[in-house]
């Protein structure tokens, strides 16, 4: 009979040989925690290898993603679609088996991990999305949704600061189906953690509201399995399981040293390492007896065929239930939800409103949030201020599950990565609140949102020096290039109501990626324009003033210097200047036009031209050349009233008229 040893050694064998091929990588951990990981994947493990993306099945989050070969040889070993030529082609250009687990390059990755302790944070936003959707949806004797979230997180993700953030609020929501196994090997890139890291992490959980688990035996099946029986009998707490390990286990002598975390190891080393384990096989040869006993392909299709059944008898009792259900894995709104949306675009469009545009997206919720059952809004404690909080909201919290708005406290960086994890469910469409400056508080979650590809809305308020005397500390000067810049990020910045409601359309529709949505405090004229011009907003940019005629010079702005424009543009008319404006609220969706629309809205025979906007001007220089003038943020802001802070760095209609009549 073959031992749990030497099912764990495949784990370990395989990920050696991966990183000698690639000469690179990290077999530290992959040895170190594939005990443990024999255990959870064999005993307890929810999942079905020919069908990686079921909805009821357990989640596995490496959120220690630097150990990816770890992931890899569990995929391969248990019936995945990964061959063992993918795990020879670890880290190579367009192979399935990345450097770090990427979500979508590889079946059974649940998340894109590798900057330590996000896929903790993504473990608690799936962990919510359960707890939250099983209150919901659940039926007595048709639990249609229930899974555990597991995670393997190392010494690294503990010292992030946003384990915290994230741990404190899985603590205070009660997920008792997360469950983590903290590899405490003591080694991190610098050797011993000791001197950095002398934290209580036991008592540190516990305060937080966590089940613990102490003194686990990482390298003991026994220990391991009453950790994990221990940790799913607790249904009320999150779970740490500290598992005490040995990196590089196995490794006569790099074993237990910072030598094994993120360097191959040596010709000699990995001889002597297959001794010790008595690994009797060439590289990447796994016997069929060991390819048996990993084999999960029949134990997953019964499990996914049993929730099947249950289906079937849900969809016959709770009908209109099964069909929300079914509609949310798909990804696509309802019709109710496209016709509320284009009714309140008529109504405003026709309408003379002046509104801040973070109030036009609280009045924008405020008619989502009733229809829209998959929308799950939040904010870090900015509530009140970026009008996230729809009218009738109700907050979540273990009192009442059936909540459908998040407050998420002063924790910016968790807000986002749980919200990650939450979309990743696809039972929901996150959107998020705070002010444009802690961007760079998120700024790393909101980076894995676009690599990912999730649907996930960032409503980013108080959008420039115009938030006024609060001051520098709190104007974003930097933080829109840093978003444009974010391949895949859809980025609206507008002007007024109505393209505040086109922003709210195209970011529930837009399924390849996050939004962003940028809106000022201070209030915004409604700009003057017909409804076909309207109509034009969902195109990224468009003429909103002085179509119809060829220009002098091109004006081009978002969002509150939108307005400013239009008056420079009537000065400039009056000195004999023929002046088009184009408003231009999405940039990414601009481009994305065809080259015709695209020359249509800026010609390229018209060289004189400005863009204004308050934020670091680098954006708009492909759109006026050599030539053209942006007038934007070169330096940080100060704290004063908005009025004066607009005159002080140039943002009046004299100093437009002024810049445009000097080039």
């Amino acid at each position: 009979m073959i031992s749990r040893r030497e099912l764990a050694n495949a784990i370990r064998c395989l990920a050696n040989d991966a990183v000698r091929r690639a000469n690179s990588g990290h077999p530290g951990m992959p040895m170190g925690m594939a005990d443990i990981a024999e255990v959870l994947w064999r005993d307890y493990l929810k999942h079905n290898p020919a069908n990686p993306d079921w909805p009821n099945r357990d989640r596995f989050i490496l959120s220690n993603g630097h150990g990816s070969m770890l992931h890899y040889a569990l995929l391969h070993l248990t019936g995945y679609d990964l061959s063992i030529d993918d795990l020879k082609a670890f880290r190579q250009l367009h192979s399935k088996t990345p450097g770090h687990p990427e979500y979508a390059d590889t079946p059974g990755v649940e998340t894109t991990t590798g900057p330590l302790g996000q896929g903790l944070a993504n473990a608690v936003g799936m962990a919510l999305a359960e707890k939250i959707m099983a209150a919901r949806m659940n039926r007595d004797g048709l639990a249609l949704v229930d899974f555990h979230t597991y995670v393997f997180a190392g010494d690294g993700c503990l010292m992030e600061g946003i384990s915290h953030e994230a741990c404190s609020l899985a603590g205070t929501w009660g997920l008792g189906k997360l469950i983590v196994f903290w590899d405490d090997n003591g080694i991190s890139i610098d050797g011993k953690v000791a001197p950095w890291f002398s934290d209580n992490t036991a008592e540190r959980f516990r305060s937080y509201g966590w089940h613990v688990v102490e003194a686990v035996d990482g390298h003991d099946a026994e220990s391991v399995r009453a950790a994990i029986e221990a940790a799913r009998a607790e249904t009320q707490k999150p779970s740490l399981l500290c598992c005490k390990t040995t990196i590089g286990y196995g490794a006569p002598n790099a074993a237990g040293t910072a030598k094994a975390h993120g360097s191959p190891l040596s010709e000699e080393e990995t001889m002597l390492t297959r001794q010790a384990l008595g690994w009797q096989y060439e590289p990447f040869v796994i016997p069929e007896t060991i390819y048996e006993a990993w084999n999960a392909k029949a134990a997953g299709q019964a499990c996914e065929s049993q929730w099947q059944g249950l289906r079937e008898k849900y969809a016959q009792q709770y009908p209109e239930q099964h069909q929300e259900l079914t509609r949310r894995l798909s990804g696509e709104l309802s019709q109710t939800v496209d016709d509320a949306l284009a009714k309140l675009f008529d109504d405003i469009a026709s309408s003379d409103i002046t509104v801040a545009t973070r109030k036009a997206s609280g009045d924008v919720l405020d008619v989502l949030g009733p229809i829209m059952p998959e929308l799950l809004g939040g904010s870090a404690d900015l509530s009140g201020s970026n009008n996230t909080n729809w009218k009738g909201c109700q907050p979540f919290s273990l009192e009442n599950l059936h909540g459908n708005y998040i407050h998420y406290g002063v924790r910016e960086f968790a807000m986002a990565a749980i919200m990650n994890g939450l979309a990743l469910t696809k039972w929901f469409v996150p959107y998020g609140g705070t002010f444009l400056v802690f961007q760079s508080y998120c700024a790393n979650a909101t980076r894995m949102s676009a690599l990912m590809k999730q649907r996930v809305i960032y409503v980013f308020t108080h959008d420039s020096i115009g938030l006024g005397e609060d001051g520098p500390t709190h104007q974003p000067v930097m933080e829109l290039g840093t978003l444009r810049a974010t391949p895949g990020m859809q980025v609206w910045r507008p002007c007024d109501m109505l393209e505040t409601v086109v922003a709210w359309q195209s970011a529930l529709a837009y399924q390849q990626g996050p939004s962003a949505l940028i809106l000022s405090r201070q209030a915004l004229p409604q700009l003057p324009r017909d409804r076909a011009v309207a109509q034009s907003i969902k195109r990224g940019g468009y003429v909103v003033w002085g179509a119809g005629k060829t220009p002098d010079v091109l004006l081009m702005a978002t969002g509150s210097e939108a307005a400013l424009i239009i008056e420079a543009a009537k000065t400039l008319e009056a000195q004999g200047l023929s002046a088009r404006v184009v408003s231009m609220p999405c940039v990414e969706v601009f481009l994305a036009q065809d080259p015709a629309y695209q020359e249509a809205v800026l010609p390229a025979s018209i060289t004189k031209r400005v863009a204004v906007e308050a934020a670091s001007p680098e954006t708009w220089y492909r759109f006026v050349g050599l030539n053209g003038c942006v007038i934007g943020m070169e330096s940080f802001g100060f704290s004063a009233p908005a009025e004066q802070l607009f005159e002080t760095f140039g943002f009046t209609v004299e100093n437009i008229v002024e810049k445009i009549n000097t080039l």
